[in-house]
């Protein structure tokens, strides 16, 4: 399988999330935007999740995982950059990454302001702005485990209108580049790219999860639905025009494409179209970088072929991290083979790709396991 042939004989695209998941929206919508069928398994909003673990030993934390036939992608970043790579526009697939209306390529520009603006500062923010009853129900134990410390609800609920502050700040910076725009998308690019999908879905979770539209998802149950005032305090038509006319064209685009989702089949038959799938090649495993790993600097912190290594993020959730032999690495991406988890074989043979943004890989001993 590889980029050239993909479009000849399509692997399955699956993907796995729970519908009030910040990140599988934003997952969703580059689907959506690409048009590219898709079958979606939901999975809990909360841990264990064995069907991950029990399937392809994977034990990462975090919503959503995406596979293309038996290759699974852990984290946005690189599944945004897997989608493009595999279904890409000489295809007939829409781009991620469409040019500026002068021809510059704003690619690079627009990965970086994904990563290390809408993915981080603004996702913290409109997280500050879950009502403080989904805190007081499991799903708050549970991410305690995953941050790493207990979480006050009341604490939380006080810092609401501080957060709204938050938002209102990041709104008043993103203003001047709507008005300033020649046209109707971010970059002026031609068509919607992922600084469009990136800010949108953040608003538009954030507006959902504030109201408490989705809790009830979120939580498991756990707490009823609401109907606050959600953001529209500070996101509205008279405080930021540009900005908020900007929002209801891209909802009317995104609803304007057809959906290419299949939502959860029998998960077994699922299994099966995967196992079918080929295995990438060594030499295209890897997502394409301007440079091939530096195999010095690598060994040096001991990441050589067939390492037995641990991948965790580098922010929550670093005490659930993934451990297998590293099969491939570039200064963007690593890959492994999972080990055994609890000594049960996995269902699928699969490798495992982790960006290398946000993320650490370390070698381990099996003595340490």
């Amino acid at each position: 399988m590889n980029a050239s042939n993909v479009a000849a004989s399509p692997p399955p695209v699956v993907l796995f999330g729970y519908e009030s998941s910040t990140f599988t929206l934003k997952v969703r919508l580059a689907l959506r935007l690409k048009q590219i069928p898709y079958t979606f398994i939901t999975v809990p909003s909360m841990m264990p999740r064995p069907l991950l673990k029990d399937s392809f030993g994977l034990t990462y934390r975090k919503i959503p995982v995406l596979a293309i036939g038996r290759e699974i992608y852990c984290d946005t970043s690189i599944i945004c950059e897997a989608l493009e790579h595999f279904f890409p526009p000489n295809e007939g697939y829409q781009s991620l990454y469409p040019k500026a209306k002068d021809g510059r390529d704003y690619r690079g520009l627009i990965r970086g302001f994904v990563s290390y603006w809408t993915d981080r500062p603004l996702f913290r923010v409109t997280t500050g702005l879950i009502p403080a009853s989904v805190w007081r129900t499991s799903f708050g134990d549970d991410r305690a485990k995953l941050i790493g410390h207990k979480l006050d609800a009341d604490k939380l609920e006080k810092k609401i209108p501080e957060n709204l502050g938050h938002l209102d700040l990041q709104l008043s910076l993103l203003e001047p580049l709507f008005e300033g725009q020649s046209g109707p998308w971010m970059f002026s690019t031609s068509s919607p790219s992922m600084a469009d999908i990136s800010v949108y879905y953040q608003l538009s979770w954030g507006n959902d999860i504030a109201s408490g539209k989705s809790i009830y998802n979120l939580t498991g149950g756990g707490t009823d639905n609401t109907t606050s005032r959600g953001t529209s305090d500070v996101f509205n038509a008279e405080r930021y025009p540009a900005i908020y006319s900007w929002y209801r064209m891209v909802e009317k685009y995104f609803d304007s494409l057809d959906s290419t989702e299949t939502k959860d089949p029998p998960f077994e038959d699922v299994l099966g179209q995967m196992k079918k799938a080929p295995t990438l090649g060594k030499k295209s495993v890897l997502l394409p970088t301007p440079r091939p790993a530096h195999k010095e600097l690598d060994e040096r912190t001991g990441l050589v072929d067939g390492a037995l290594i641990s991948v965790a993020p580098d922010d929550t959730g670093r005490a659930d991290p993934t451990v297998g032999e590293l099969v491939a690495i570039s200064p963007e991406e690593i890959v492994i083979r999972p080990e055994k988890v609890e000594g049960h074989e996995v269902k699928v043979d699969v490798r495992i790709h982790f960006p290398r943004v946000g993320f650490t890989a370390r070698p381990v001993n099996r003595s340490q396991l």
